[in-house]
């Protein structure tokens, strides 16, 4: 009867996850979660399951410290609610339960997991469930006999922080039990290159895994979402290491401080971190404003596709890269390899940017005016939210109420994507049954 109050499977996710963060906000402003005497604020308490659940990192209080067992237990099982999302969790109960799925509910998770066939949304669902949990299990396994061998952590607590932050990283989420993340980890590559193949294997999308893993061999015959997203990837992550590299690269305060053979690791895992992994081993803080720069645009852009990464998505970005390829060369069609891209799917990638733009836009300036930070703080926090990254300029845990709430709803915004959330608010959806007359107005 609840999902019959709705008439979008899109408002479904969107209340889904609403409902999520109010219940994660509840359990964590219980004093057992707390390792102080009394209860945490209402505000921290939003802000920390908001950030977990829309697998963002961005913190208020130090996870490590303030939270006790119980409260870190809670915001694990609200990234892997976020992770995995809250959709496709809940068509896997309806499969286990009642073997069944109606049609509804196979239109909610269609939305979530992106499938191309509703009929496919069962055998995905399984497969994404199956391919999370096993990958958070080897990267927890590789980080947790690290930590007890490399660092002498007893085996109880090298499992505990294995297991935190195999599912944190794998779910791009960007909590650590450290005030300072990975910055201590800097000079280990066995942690650094663990959690950045992490990041990019959660952040990659499923349908471009599961794609990857059946046709590695064939790249002719990959669709257009892996064909884009694999292309975008790699060219992002080799500009951006490139660039981050150079820029810091005799910056004392970040990659000038390490040894010469940690830094080009460390510079790849800072290209890595912005498509919404969170985690860092140098002081995002001390980094120079050129970088933050590159580093707004690529948490702007995120990672792929109905994975576990947040942005505007790189196939939005790579698709918006062929349509102005097709347009500087005169084209009628933007075509992808051996396919044309719909005019539909067009609109759609240009709504995203511009609604992500909108929103990054009105953040920054509400936040300029609640703060004095920088504008460039400002904003790198702003981009931060939305991308639903983590990274921070150091200013998240000095905002006012006002402007935690204001993080509070780009990561919300940012974690169920701007189409979704906006097509979530339409109560109906319109048909024109007619056409008007076509006029070129100027463009330019």
């Amino acid at each position: 009867m609840f999902l019959e109050r709705f008439q979008h499977p899109a408002q479904i996710v969107a209340t889904g996850f609403l409902v999520t963060i109010l219940t994660g906000t509840l359990l964590l402003s219980l004093p057992v979660a707390t390792a102080e005497p009394g209860s945490a604020s209402l505000v921290d308490a939003l802000f920390t399951a908001t950030s977990a659940v829309c697998v963002t990192g961005l913190v208020v209080v130090d996870t490590g410290s303030h939270w006790t067992l119980f409260g870190d237990v809670v915001i694990l099982g609200l990234i892997q609610v976020g992770g995995l999302g809250l959709m496709t969790l809940a068509t896997l109960f309806a499969i286990l339960l009642s073997r069944r799925v109606g049609l509804r509910a196979r239109l909610a998770a269609q939305v979530e997991t992106k499938t191309l066939r509703m009929t496919d949304v069962r055998r995905v669902v399984r497969r994404v469930v199956v391919f999370s949990l096993a990958s958070e299990a080897v990267v927890a396994a590789v980080l947790t006999s690290r930590f007890h061998i490399g660092y002498g952590e007893s085996p109880g607590r090298a499992a505990y922080l294995g297991v935190f932050h195999g599912v944190s990283a794998f779910n791009n989420a960007g909590f650590t039990m450290w005030p300072d993340s990975f910055t201590r980890f800097a000079g280990d590559p066995w942690i650094i290159l663990t959690v950045c193949a992490a990041v990019l294997l959660g952040g990659l999308g499923f349908p471009v895994v599961f794609e990857l893993a059946r046709d590695w061999r064939r790249p002719r015959g990959w669709s257009i979402l892996t064909r884009v997203t694999v292309t975008a990837t790699v060219v992002l992550l080799t500009v951006g290491t490139l660039l981050l590299s150079a820029a810091e690269w005799n910056n004392p305060g970040t990659l000038g401080a390490l040894p010469e053979s940690a830094r080009l690791p460390n510079g790849f895992m800072m290209a890595v971190m912005p498509r919404s992994g969170g985690l860092n081993a140098v002081d995002i803080a001390q980094m120079r404003p050129e970088s933050w720069l590159v580093t707004d645009v690529l948490m702007f852009i995120g990672g792929g596709s109905a994975g576990t990464a947040g942005g505007i998505k790189v196939t939005t970005f790579g698709l918006l890269g062929f349509v102005l390829w097709a347009e500087m060369r005169g084209e009628a069609h933007v075509n992808v390899g051996h396919r044309r891209l719909p005019d539909g799917t067009q609109r759609q990638a240009i709504s995203i940017v511009l609604l992500g733009i909108a929103m990054v836009t009105a953040g920054t300036f509400a936040l300029l005016v609640m703060t004095s930070h920088t504008l460039e703080r400002v904003l790198f926090e702003v981009v931060s939210a939305f991308g639903t990254v983590g990274l921070s300029s150091g200013i998240t845990a000095e905002l006012p109420p006002g402007g935690k709430v204001l993080l509070v709803v780009l990561m919300f915004v940012g974690r169920i994507g701007p189409l979704t959330f906006a097509t979530a608010l339409a109560l109906r959806e319109r048909t024109r049954r007619y056409e008007l007359p076509v006029e070129r107005p100027i463009v330019g």
